[in-house]
């Protein structure tokens, strides 16, 4: 009889493969940035969301966001590559009925004008547009990687299947008012479909498609109020329009007082005096900027531009196309999502609501920002086992 005894040999080699084949540079500057956003949250969160027994209290909530998002990204990264191709759209098709649950009365709650967020037991809340990134990424690139062997290029009914793929969670998603998240997959579907190899016509259609379709929406009122006023307080930040243009003036105010140095972490007069509204999250940056000054500004823009050097060098070093194009979405969506926080904070760009990835508080961005970055290293680690 003949008795199996697993090799124990063979699994502590994958292990010891697993942890030596990590791209550690991003892996650091990731939790580097990490903890300067956990710093970050606390200084902003002190002066009136934490507990007056406890200043602590709402940092250690959003530090069990930041190790449930590491859990997930850990996971991401083990899974196995021809799982996740072949598990795509059972993934995507959950992602959708969870971005539908903002609809169901008793479920869904409306902030700061949109209603994409789901009440959970314990005061906490799921923002499920944010893991819908992550579904519609994995979906494209396998819609547009399935090219046969002699095809150069993705065929048009693989383009217009991915674009619908993308389609109908911005459908969902426009209907909830988010309209950061709207852009954030707009960004990612045209990248996308751009390093799919997919003809020059597509993606310049895309674009031109994209600009009529913000026209035609300003010049047909299809805009709420809030997202008018936005728009307002960008191209006349002097104008009083509610509280949208006393938001950009306030963190313009906040960053320019820093200085050099800062105030120091817990010293900013606009952090603490709670003149920058949700600066826990949406302005966080306005806190680092105040607090921490340029330097501390310099410090944390040179992590996230580490991180996103890291996501380049992977997409451009995946093995096959399905790897490249799920790194390039991951790219596409933390670069704009990025440029977009850190300008409206500077004034630069409208204001949308999108956090600063891995800085600002909110547990359902941090795990779908973690994922994505297990999602860079699954691609790293299928490279480099398919050019051993």
């Amino acid at each position: 009889m003949t008795i199996f005894v697993p090799d124990t040999d063979v699994r502590s080699s994958s292990r010891r493969g697993y942890w030596r084949d990590l791209d550690w540079i991003l892996l650091i500057a990731a939790f580097a940035v990490t903890v300067f956003g956990s710093m970050l949250v606390w200084s902003a969160s002190k002066a009136d969301m934490a507990s007056p027994t406890d200043s602590t209290s709402y940092l250690k909530r959003h530090l069990i966001n930041v190790a449930l998002g590491v859990v997930l990204g850990f996971l991401a990264s083990r899974v196995d590559y021809r799982w996740l191709r072949a598990y795509t759209p059972i993934i995507y098709g959950v992602s959708v009925f969870l971005l539908l649950l903002p609809f169901v009365p008793g479920l869904g709650t409306r902030i700061a004008g949109a209603r994409a967020w789901v009440d959970l037991p314990g005061g906490f809340t799921l923002q499920p547009s944010e893991f819908m990134k992550i579904a519609v990424i994995l979906m494209m690139a396998v819609l547009l990687s399935e090219k046969r062997d002699v095809e150069i290029e993705p065929r048009d009914r693989d383009v217009l299947l991915s674009l619908a793929a993308a389609g109908l969670p911005i459908l969902i998603i426009l209907a909830q008012n988010d309209t950061g998240t709207v852009l954030i997959l707009a960004s990612v579907s045209l990248s996308i479909i751009a390093v799919s190899g997919a003809r020059t016509r597509w993606v310049v259609g895309l674009i031109g498609g994209a600009v009529v379709s913000v026209l035609l929406a300003i010049q047909l009122g299809l805009l709420k109020e809030y997202q008018v006023q936005r728009l307002t307080s960008f191209i006349n930040p002097s104008a009083d329009v509610s509280s949208a243009a006393y938001n950009a003036n306030q963190a313009r105010i906040a960053i320019g007082g820093g200085g050099w140095f800062g105030y120091g972490l817990f010293n900013g007069p606009q952090t603490q005096g709670k003149f920058v509204p949700v600066n826990e999250s949406d302005f966080i940056f306005t806190v680092v900027g105040e607090e921490l000054g340029f330097i501390g500004v310099a410090v944390l823009i040179l992590l996230l531009a580490i991180v996103l050097w890291r996501a380049v060098t992977i997409a451009y070093r995946a093995d096959d196309l399905y790897g490249r194009l799920v790194a390039t979405g991951v790219v596409a969506w933390l670069a704009f999502q990025l440029f977009e926080n850190i300008g409206m904070s500077l004034g630069i760009m409208p204001i949308t609501g999108i956090p600063l990835p891995m800085v600002s508080a909110g547990g359902t961005s941090m795990m779908a920002t973690w994922i994505g970055v297990g999602l860079l290293q699954n691609v790293r680690l299928h490279a480099v086992r398919a050019g051993s």
